[in-house]
């Protein structure tokens, strides 16, 4: 399948999506967003990781950052924080270098690995778009954790590819019905930077008037 680009989504909502799939509505589709300390604070890291002033060569690699992608054939766009280049027999051959590379996506997170998948998902969503523009294949890449500081690499997997295209299959489907899920209340709400918007606490009751027009019409 190929998408419009008008239709395209926005990587960094897949890790909104798979932690909630009413926030990714909330900011996605209405267009609501609201910052707490988590978001502020993954923000300046990302600030300093997509400062396309910054840039370096190790050895066999060099490093881009801040730079744009898409997938056409996923709907995705989006800005990968660092593309570090690896030199590899197996890579693509790149203007103004000798030799061949492989594109390796490094995404910067806040706070510390998470049990979910999500921080993967949204690595290898980076990755199937470099395959796509560059016409090479990856095995793996990168989260780095701003809290722990440590650096994790992500096998991308048969597994780990279907549930990637499982997931962009069913953004799309929300995208398109222009649909926000009700409110499904659990512990990650209260560290949620819509909880203001979403009020799940009210959303999960009865609305009065509702109650009181129910009982006088019994």
């Amino acid at each position: 399948m190929s998408y419009d680009e008008k239709d395209y989504l926005m990587i960094s909502g897949i890790q909104h999506f798979v932690f909630c799939k009413r926030q990714w509505a909330l900011d996605h589709i209405e267009n609501q967003w609201a910052d707490n300390y988590l978001t502020v604070s993954g923000n300046r890291l990302h600030e300093k990781a997509d400062d396309p002033y910054i840039s370096e060569t190790r050895g066999s690699k060099f490093v881009v950052r801040a730079m744009p992608i898409h997938s056409q054939e996923y709907g995705l766009t989006g800005i990968c924080d660092v593309v570090e280049f690896q030199k590899d027999t197996k890579g693509v051959q790149v203007f103004g270098k000798r030799g061949k590379y492989l594109p390796i996506p490094v995404e910067y997170k806040h706070g510390k690995s998470k049990i979910d998948d999500s921080d993967r998902l949204q690595v290898l969503a980076e990755a199937v778009c470099l395959e796509e523009m560059l016409f090479c294949h990856l095995d793996y890449g990168y989260l780095y954790y701003g809290r722990t500081r440590h650096r994790e690499k992500v096998e991308f997997s048969e597994e780990l590819r279907t549930e990637l295209k499982k997931v962009i299959s069913e953004m799309h489907y929300y995208w398109e019905k222009k649909y926000t899920p009700k409110v499904k209340v659990t512990k990650k709400c209260k560290s949620c930077s819509l909880r203001d918007i979403c009020l799940p606490e009210l959303l999960k009751r009865e609305l009065i008037s509702n109650y009181i027009s129910r009982k006088l019409n019994q």
